[in-house]
């Protein structure tokens, strides 16, 4: 391959990751007097990936306060707790096992025992969401080396701002975020955890694709696949998708206009809110701004 040849794929490919895998961004113009800076997290990333950012310390320095998804602090308020728990639980109504076959409660009874250690049974008042969650952070701790439930990029950006003295804030509230995780239909609950523990494998797949996807900064990819369907009715209903990302992210965009005006501030949000022609960064654009990739 002849050297201009050669150079040429070079600099288109670097371009193309520049545009595509950056997990931190600039936001101005549209009257902001000063720019302010918006960086995808994922829940499975450790700590460190923060060191491969050159840009972001310059951010955070800049920003006058860091508004995450929501206040991290709110969810440990005795208060928050206690109306978590309790719509966590089934109506009076309903039990666990109910709302599944006979097959699929013996492969959930299975998945239960292994990463939860007790029966089924005594479990039979939660919500298959709340199961699910679970089931989910046990799995992500056997499954992905070196991951911290107790280290969040999310909670980490916000304890740094507190310590800095600077404004901590939410894009939405707890209760907004409490839904999302246990107020959706029961029928879909309890698809959704049968679907996971039915195929651990395709769990752990995709689980190790976001993973190396979010360290690769590769937005779009994350994105695929979220969005990922098999044709199977374990497969992400638009529903699901307007729930759990567009919805957010149009109500997210119509509030940062303000919170930018107030101060430049640093927004720390779920990766996958970003991407994508319904994410922040493309609505962002089309209300006026100019939005940056920062190395």
């Amino acid at each position: 391959m002849k050297l201009k040849t050669l150079t040429t794929l070079v600099l288109l490919m670097t371009i193309a990751l520049g545009a595509n895998a950056q997990l931190l961004w600039k936001i101005s113009g549209n009257g902001l007097q000063q720019p302010s800076y918006i960086f995808g997290t994922y829940h499975l990333s450790p700590l460190s990936i923060t060191d491969s950012i050159a840009s972001l310390p310059q951010a955070m320095a800049d920003a006058r306060q860091v508004y995450g998804e929501v206040v991290m602090a709110d969810m440990m308020k005795p208060e928050y707790l206690a109306s978590m728990q309790q719509q966590m639980m089934l109506p009076k109504d309903t039990t666990l096992q109910s709302l599944f076959t006979p097959e699929e409660l013996e492969t959930v009874s299975q998945a239960v025992k292994e990463y939860l250690q007790v029966d089924i049974a005594m479990l039979g008042m939660l919500k298959p969401a709340a199961l699910y969650q679970q089931l989910t952070v046990l799995f992500c701790v056997k499954h992905t080396p070196g991951f911290n439930p107790q280290e969040q990029l999310d909670t980490y950006f916000q304890q740094e701002a507190a310590k800095q003295g600077k404004k901590v804030g939410g894009l939405e509230t707890v209760q907004s975020q409490v839904d999302i995780l246990f107020n959706k239909p029961l029928r879909r609950q309890a698809q959704d955890l049968y679907c996971f523990v039915s195929d651990p494998d395709k769990a752990d797949r995709q689980m190790k694709e976001l993973v190396a996807a979010y360290a690769a900064q590769d937005l779009d990819k994350m994105l695929r696949l979220m969005e990922e369907k098999e044709g199977t009715s374990c497969d992400p209903t638009p529903e699901d998708m307007d729930q759990l990302l567009y919805n957010r992210n149009t109500a997210w965009v119509a509030q940062m206009p303000a919170i930018m005006q107030a101060a430049p501030t640093l927004f720390v949000v779920g990766a996958g809110h970003l991407p994508g022609d319904k994410g922040v960064l493309a609505l962002l654009k089309q209300q006026g701004y100019t939005v940056e990739a920062m190395p």
